[in-house]
């Protein structure tokens, strides 16, 4: 059998196909259709599964991650959703929060974005729920009634209701659904007690709102994306990707399509933290160089990190998502002189139309992808497997807008456009290692996307992480994530107890309740008893501070008089990231969280103990001239396929393969592990 993924970027789309039985992966890349990001898919999996002579019914499992959610949000291209907030509280997302992007003049120019619900289809309902819980006010039915009605004749697509205190009890929230169906039956509504059942108002209705306001066209995009499966006679099991890393159905993402708000990046993170638990090397740093950002993570005992809230554009959501930082660093990233004539690079990018100069597509600004193919780092000839020729003289146009106004070779100008985007990927990955507490020093580095390999070396050495580590498929490293992820989905109940004071017998009661929903969605999910995991998570802080950590415990932990073994780990975690404790504050336990997990064996490393040589020798394609330090350096054009297990790869060298193309410095070593890996380190014999 074959399980298969996709994933689909701003540049290019790029599919991954695994065969169960002997263990080898097929990739493929084709440029994205962002007109019909489907047809781009289509078109990817056909040329991949006529490349390993297979047909669509021979597929298994497919894992999609999509950027659909992702791009409603950004350009505010979602549904016109209605809001049925508390009376009294109508204004909830026009208050907001405190946040401003920048300094005194990022307050000065912020021109504060309108709410994605608008104030005129936003009506105030006469109920009341209590803090504790309690009906103070009884729900207005007829009121509920009468507003939607109203709001459907202004045209509001979809609607939203988000009560006062709704995560303590939502029988409210839950009658004034049922009401909307009765009279609406083909209007999507969504209520924030399911989306979150967490305190804060303002994140919690904000959610919902987005959610409701891109479930439309998600609910679309799903039932096109499914009947062009079956219309290819797909008749395997169709997973969504999760902004978590986990996966999910798709009538599980119709309803809550803000899970997967952030799919794309989540599956190199998953499929690093994966790869670095069959490695043995379960402290990394990921490195992500796509065609138009750059994502970078940490990873810490093989676990994929995970924050609780995505931030796109202006606004803030309440959803678990991949914990990654990102910056508009990537192949298509356009270099330019500033006003005071200093070299820049990014964040635009050339994207996929026109594209980098040397596409020749038309483009003609000097991008990152063009500094490589000037200085060879990329051969001259083909990429993508052959399938895109690539145009040095183009590429050498482009980088001259730049050369000549700093009074520059060609060459020159292009090594420095590499020097400035290098430096704005080192600072990103200091802002997940070092502001955060941790010493690079003692990480590894997982370098994967189309262009991370390329620039991968570079990195290591500037922030001195213990290796750098370049995938068997690093081009299509996501996809691999992809196929390595669980069902999954997260169960939360706000607490706000003090652990001192808590008896672990309370808290083992709201944990096994919270267990209880979460193994009855995996059985809706498909998931059998054995694939089962769940694991627990307590949001704490302390008490009256607002700075939340989450610590993991076992059930068979929650016995005795308190909950106070909670302690130690959230403050050895608070002490790392900001240096200090607060010996004499209480704990909180501000949320409880259960992480329903259904094992699907989507892919698995085939380790190798063959060795062939030491030398890598007989991967040699050609010698080329490629430019390192100032100058031309013969170099040979090493081909991945015919490196083995033992092979060493000695700097300066360019290592090529299908999806991508990997750069080893003068001074460094590549090794190849047992896995296929290239380890990345300093030759200290040389």
């Amino acid at each position: 059998m074959y399980n298969v993924a996709v994933d689909v970027g701003g540049t290019f789309t790029d599919v991954l196909v695994f065969d169960e039985e002997s263990g080898s992966l097929t990739e493929g890349k084709v440029l994205s259709t962002p007109d019909d990001p489907s047809r781009g898919v289509v078109e990817g999996m056909e040329a991949v599964c006529e490349k390993v002579g297979i047909g669509f019914t021979d597929l298994h499992l497919l894992f999609h991650g999509t950027t659909v959610v992702t791009n409603m949000i950004l350009t505010n291209t979602g549904s016109r959703v209605g809001l049925l907030a508390t009376k009294g509280h109508e204004q909830v997302l026009l208050l907001a929060r405190a946040w401003t992007p920048g300094p005194l003049y990022g307050w000065m120019a912020l021109q504060k974005p309108d709410p994605p619900a608008d104030p005129t289809d936003t009506i105030g309902i006469s109920e009341r729920i209590g803090p504790d819980g309690s009906i103070l006010t009884e729900l207005d039915e007829e009121g509920v009634r009468e507003a939607v009605a109203k709001l459907v004749d202004r045209g509001v697509e979809s609607l939203a209701i988000g009560f006062l205190n709704s995560y303590v009890n939502p029988a409210h929230e839950r009658r004034a659904r049922d009401i909307v169906r009765e009279a609406y039956p083909d209007l999507s509504v969504s209520i924030s007690a399911d989306i979150g059942q967490e305190y804060g108002e303002y994140e919690r209705t904000l959610t919902t709102v987005v959610n409701t306001a891109v479930q439309p066209r998600t609910m679309l995009y799903m039932r096109n994306f499914e009947s062009s499966m079956r219309e290819k006679n797909f008749g395997g099991r169709l997973s969504i990707v999760r902004s978590d890393g986990g996966a999910m159905s798709t009538q599980a993402v119709s309803e809550r399509p803000i899970q997967i708000a952030l799919s794309g990046p989540s599956g190199g993170v998953t499929g690093s933290a994966y790869l670095a638990r069959e490695m043995g090397v379960p402290d990394i740093l990921t490195f992500d160089m796509g065609g138009t950002s750059t994502d970078v993570s940490l990873c810490r005992d093989g676990e994929t990190p995970v924050r609780r809230d995505i931030q796109l554009g202006y606004f803030q959501f309440k959803s678990p998502a991949v914990d990654v930082h990102s910056v508009g660093a990537g192949g298509g990233s356009i270099a330019f002189l500033s006003a005071s004539g200093a070299l820049q690079v990014g964040p635009a990018s050339a994207g996929a139309d026109p594209g980098p100069a040397a596409y020749g597509k038309g483009g003609e600004a000097p991008t990152v992808t063009d500094a490589n193919v000037v200085l060879h780092r990329i051969p001259p000839g083909v990429a993508l497997g052959g399938t895109l020729a690539l145009d040095e003289e183009a590429a050498r146009k482009a980088v001259e807008t730049v050369a000549e106004p700093l009074g520059m070779g060609v060459e020159e100008a292009a090594e420095a456009i590499l020097a400035v985007v290098n430096e704005n990927m080192h600072a990103a990955l200091r802002v997940v290692s070092v502001e955060r507490g941790h010493d690079p020093r003692e990480f590894g580095l997982v370098a994967f996307g189309g262009a991370g390999p390329m620039h991968a070396n570079a990195l290591g050495r500037l922030i001195r992480s213990r290796s750098v580590i370049v995938p068997p498929t690093p081009g299509v490293m996501s996809a691999f994530g992809f196929l390595s992820s669980d069902i999954q989905n997260e169960f939360p109940e706000t607490y706000l107890r003090t652990a001192e004071e808590t008896p672990a017998a309370d808290l083992k009661a709201t944990v096994e309740g919270l267990v209880s929903q979460a193994d009855e969605w995996l059985d809706g999910e498909g998931v059998a008893g054995e694939n089962k995991r769940f694991d627990l998570y307590a949001d704490c802080r302390y008490y009256m501070q607002n700075i939340q950590i989450p610590c993991r415990f076992e059930l068979d932990e929650l016995k005795g008089d308190d909950s106070a073994f909670l302690r130690g780990r959230f403050e050895e975690a608070h002490r790392q990231r900001y240096n200090f404790d607060l010996p004499d504050s209480p704990l909180e336990i501000a949320t409880i969280r259960v992480v329903g997990r259904g094992t699907i064996r989507g892919v698995s490393l085939v380790e190798s103990e063959d060795r062939i040589s030491e030398d890598g020798s007989g991967s040699v394609l050609r010698e080329d001239r490629v430019y390192f330090g100032g100058e031309w350096l013969d170099t040979p054009i090493h081909y991945r396929g015919k490196l083995r297990p033992g092979d060493n790869v000695d700097g300066p060298a360019v290592v090529v393969q299908d999806d991508t193309t990997t750069v080893i410095e003068p001074g460094y070593r590549g090794t190849v592990d047992r896995f296929g890996n290239i380890l990345i380190e300093e030759d200290r014999e040389s």
